[in-house]
């Protein structure tokens, strides 16, 4: 027998009540009172229909994540929407980068804010980025002029097309919780929370850490 995930969330909301439901909402990693449906995928309205080069022709190497330097973006928002915090994950080795957004995420500070943070990486560590439809990345032609770094996108409500991504920004909420505003945060206090989760062993690498891992590939590239 086999039990989906979605079906253990369920029992757990419907069956917590007084204290019981809120030593749940302590203990879950979420933090919700609640489970939210996720719609469905044919119901949702691209935000973006313009130039996109989609998840289907990105290289086949990405997908196997043998090798290093393809990347998955997205943004976590904050209060009323009008503060983010980028993330972008390097596929192979979890390794996160955090692109700082202190005047928040029009498309004109996501693409100059992406352009710094990924042109301090070695040019074999910028080989894709993968994102999702958001309007903030309307400009991302001209980040992949810039960095010679093309973008790619998920289809229309599948983030799991971008797993790691959506992990690890799960992962950041321990960090910038849900309804806080994100602007207050350094860029300093960013490089901290990052070198805080690349140092952190993880399971899906066998107990080894994100720095440990990407050290290891990029060794082996050489």
């Amino acid at each position: 027998m086999h039990v989906t995930h979605e079906t253990i969330y369920q029992a757990l909301y419907v069956q917590g009540r007084g204290e019981l439901r809120r030593e749940l909402t302590r203990s879950l990693r979420t933090g919700r009172a609640m489970r939210r449906p996720h719609r469905r995928s044919a119901k949702r309205q691209p935000r973006m229909s313009k130039d996109m080069v989609m998840i289907s022709e990105r290289p086949a190497e990405a997908a196997d994540r043998a090798i290093p330097g393809h990347w998955e973006g997205d943004l976590i928002i904050g209060r009323t929407s009008r503060s983010a915090i980028g993330t972008l994950v390097e596929r192979s080795s979890r390794f996160v980068a955090l692109v700082h957004l202190p005047d928040g995420r029009h498309p004109a500070k996501v693409r100059d804010a992406l352009i710094q943070t990924v042109s301090a990486l070695p040019a074999h560590l910028r080989r894709s980025l993968t994102w999702d439809q958001g309007s903030e990345m309307h400009l991302h032609q001209e980040f992949s002029t810039a960095t010679d770094m093309p973008v790619y996108f998920c289809d229309s409500g599948s983030p799991w097309q971008r797993g790691s991504n959506e992990n690890t920004d799960g992962l950041l909420r321990q960090y910038f919780l849900k309804g806080t505003d994100l602007s207050v945060h350094t860029r300093e206090h960013l490089d901290a929370v990052a070198a805080e989760l690349n140092s952190r062993p993880r399971k899906t690498l066998g107990r080894e850490t994100p720095v440990e891992r990407l050290a290891k590939l990029l060794a082996t590239a050489s």
